[in-house]
């Protein structure tokens, strides 16, 4: 599943620079993740980084958009040839 960003969102700036796939983006009110682009860091880290710094713990799974292990590791592969090596 990809990861989503809830209204508790105290825009504190710390999940959008440790996201190595650039999902993370300053939406109208709050941070927003793109479903298209998050992996939950897979291929990444053994665990979502925007995930472990959020002081306020506002970034769960995102029912709306379930993807298994598996789907989660082929969008990994396509957003690295597609656009070279993602830095980290």
């Amino acid at each position: 599943m990809s990861l989503k960003i809830t209204d508790e969102c105290i825009n504190c700036d710390v999940c959008e620079p440790v996201c190595p796939n650039k999902a993370i983006f300053q939406g109208i009110e709050i941070y927003e993740i793109d479903p298209a682009l998050c992996t939950e860091c897979v291929g990444h880290f053994d665990q979502p980084q925007c995930q472990q710094v959020c002081p306020v713990d506002c970034i769960p799974l995102d029912p709306d958009h379930a993807e298994s292990d598996a789907q989660l590791r082929v969008k990994y592969q396509r957003l690295v040839n597609a656009d070279g090596p993602l830095k980290t």
